[in-house]
């Protein structure tokens, strides 16, 4: 893509995937972007030190349950929040 960055998609183990992303990105960060699904396998793993979530207003009861399960990220990761024109809030996670 135009400044750089390049997207490669993998259907492997996570830590494989998270292995060769760091080893192609050298000192460069590593993104990983995906659904509810590739969120929660690496936050279960622990391999998350940085997360930018974008929950966007729904009525209660709907939507897909991210944190059923998962760590109390809140007790190892700041948390910072900002609400969007659009009332999407983006909440991060950060180590």
């Amino acid at each position: 893509m135009q400044g750089g960055t390049t997207f490669h998609f993998r259907n492997a183990a996570i830590e494989d995937v998270l292995a060769e992303a760091t080893e192609a990105a050298g000192v460069l960060d590593v993104r990983v972007g995906g659904g509810v699904r590739t969120a929660r396998d690496f936050l279960r793993a622990g391999l998350v030190d940085h997360l930018h979530l974008m929950v966007a207003p729904i009525l209660l009861g709907r939507g897909t349950r991210l944190w059923d399960g998962l760590p109390r990220l809140d007790l190892t990761h700041t948390v910072t929040t900002e609400v969007a024109e659009s009332g999407t809030i983006h909440v991060t996670f950060a180590q």
